[in-house]
């Protein structure tokens, strides 16, 4: 038989060691989704893409191309330029990682309010 005198776990600290572990998990999911949905990420990923394209199609373009950008090769530039800002964004990303965003600090009990004029 247990004494019903004898200290054993309060609800109360079973309740709190709960929430601390939940609290810790929507945190560590939080700083999941942050770096997840970096917008670094997209955007580098769709210049590192289309700088592929246009690179690719810059190679080799047709005299009528040439002649229609006075001798430049522009897909070629543009997409080198194109890929190098993507990659920019994508190395900017693995140096600087997303963080998750601070909880809001507990704003004080707002005490009784003094509008003497």
């Amino acid at each position: 038989m247990s004494d019903p005198h004898t200290p054993g776990p309060r609800t109360s600290d079973l309740h709190t060691s709960d929430l601390h572990k939940e609290v810790s998990e929507l945190e560590r999911k939080s700083a999941t989704a942050a770096r997840l949905f970096d917008i670094r990420r997209i955007i580098g990923g769709l210049f590192v893409v289309y700088g592929v394209i246009v690179t690719i199609a810059g190679i080799s373009p047709s005299d009528a191309d040439l002649k229609k950008a006075e001798g430049v090769h522009i897909n070629l530039w543009t997409g080198l330029a194109m890929l190098a800002l993507g990659l920019f964004f994508l190395v900017w990303m693995k140096l600087r990682p997303a963080e998750a965003p601070a909880a809001p600090e507990a704003d004080p009990a707002p005490g009784p309010r003094s509008d003497a004029g």
